[in-house]
C-alpha cells in the first residue's frame, strides 16, 4: 500500500514538474514556443554521421573515450592558438588542411555521441534499395571521372549552389550557424553557409503540386506541444543528405521530417527523419544539439563572389591536359 502511495506521489510530482516546465518555457507574444535565436552545431564537430561498426548499438562514449575526445579537442585548440611558423614560402601552419586555421571552429563542450545517426539503433544508414544502389553508383561515377571537363563535374557545394536542407545544418569544419526567426504563422530558418533561408508556413496550407521541385524542397510546419515539426517534400534528386549536401543520396519522393524543441535556455534539440522508400529499405533518423554561443553572429557568406577555386580547378585541369599533349608530341 505504501509503495503504491509513493508511486502515486511520484507521478503527481512528475506531472507538476512537467506543467511547471511548460509554463516556464519561453513563448512568443502570440503564444507559440519561442525557438528564436542564433545557434551552432559546433559541439558536434568530429562526431561521425554513422557509428563505427565496432561500437554496435552504444549511443554514447564511455568516460574514458569521452576524456580522450575532450583532450584531443583541447590539444587542437592549443595548436590553433600557436603562432604560425615563420617561413619564406608559407604563412600557414602546414598541418592545417583545406582551410586556414583561423577559419575553423572547435567544440566548446564536445558531444558524447558515438554517431549523429540515432535510428536504426546501430547508428548506420539502412541498406539501399536496388534503385538506391543505382543512384549511388551514378553519383559516385560522376566524382571519379578523372580531370573535370566542366563545372557540372563538381558538387553543388563546390559550385556555391546549395548544401540542401540537412547538409546546411549538419556540423562541418566551419560555418555551422543557424538562425531561427519567428512571426505569427511563419518560421524562418536561415543557414550561415551559402545563406539558405527557408520560409516555413504554419497555417496548414498544402504543399506545392507534384510538378514543382526545389533544391530545398517545400516545407510546411506545425507545433506539436513544445516541438516544431517541419515536413518537407517536393525535392529534386540532385542534393545529398550528408555534410555540405554530399554523401547519402535521395530521390524526388523523399519526405523529410525535422523536429526542433527547446532543451534549455541555450540549447535546441534538432532531429530529422529521412523517409525515402524508393532509395532506402527503412526510414532513418539523425539527432544532435544546437547551442547558442555568446557573441555568435551570422555574417555575409559571399560564396559565389569568392569562388575562385572552381575556375582555378578547371583551368588547372586544362593545363594538365595541354602538358600531357605536349609530352606525347616530344
Amino acid at each position: 500500500m505504501k509503495a503504491t502511495r509513493w508511486v502515486e506521489w511520484g507521478l503527481a510530482a512528475a506531472a507538476l514538474s512537467t506543467a511547471a516546465a511548460q509554463e516556464e518555457a519561453p513563448r512568443t507574444a502570440w503564444g507559440d514556443p519561442d525557438l528564436s535565436g542564433t545557434y551552432t552545431s559546433d559541439n558536434s564537430i568530429g562526431v561521425p554521421l554513422e557509428r563505427p561498426t565496432q561500437l554496435g548499438t552504444r549511443a554514447e562514449l564511455t568516460d574514458e573515450e569521452y576524456a580522450a575526445r575532450v583532450n584531443a579537442n583541447e590539444v587542437q585548440i592549443a595548436k590553433d592558438q600557436n603562432p604560425l611558423p615563420e617561413s619564406e614560402f608559407s604563412t600557414e601552419d602546414p598541418s592545417a588542411i583545406n582551410a586556414s586555421r583561423h577559419w575553423l571552429e572547435r567544440p566548446d563542450v564536445p558531444s558524447r555521441a558515438t554517431s549523429l545517426l540515432v535510428d536504426p539503433p546501430d547508428g548506420r544508414i539502412p541498406e539501399r534499395t536496388a534503385v538506391g544502389e543505382e543512384r549511388f553508383a551514378e553519383r559516385r561515377s560522376r566524382r571519379g571521372r578523372g580531370l573535370p571537363a566542366s563545372y557540372t563535374d563538381f558538387t553543388n557545394y563546390d559550385r556555391c549552389l546549395t548544401r540542401g536542407v540537412v547538409g546546411s545544418i549538419l556540423p562541418v569544419i566551419y560555418g555551422n550557424g543557424t538562425q531561427i526567426v519567428q512571426a505569427p504563422g511563419v518560421v524562418v530558418i536561415r543557414n550561415e553557409m551559402i545563406h539558405e533561408a527557408r520560409v516555413i508556413p504554419l497555417d496548414g496550407s498544402p504543399h506545392a503540386g507534384p510538378g514543382v521541385r526545389m533544391w530545398m524542397g517545400d516545407s510546411r510546419g506545425r507545433f506539436e506541444g513544445e516541438t516544431l515539426v517541419i515536413e518537407t517534400t517536393n525535392f529534386t534528386d540532385r542534393t545529398g543528405l550528408g555534410g555540405n549536401g554530399n554523401g547519402a543520396v535521395h530521390g524526388v519522393e523523399l519526405t523529410l521530417v525535422e523536429r526542433l524543441r527547446r532543451v534549455d535556455a541555450d540549447t535546441l534539440r534538432y532531429e530529422f527523419t529521412v523517409d525515402d522508400p524508393e532509395t532506402y529499405t527503412r526510414p532513418w533518423t539523425v539527432a544532435f544539439d544546437l547551442d547558442s554561443r555568446p557573441g555568435y553572429e551570422i555574417y555575409e557568406y559571399a560564396c559565389h563572389e569568392g569562388n575562385l577555386g572552381l575556375a582555378n580547378m578547371l583551368s588547372a585541369a586544362r593545363a594538365e591536359e595541354r602538358a600531357a599533349v605536349e609530352a606525347a608530341e616530344r
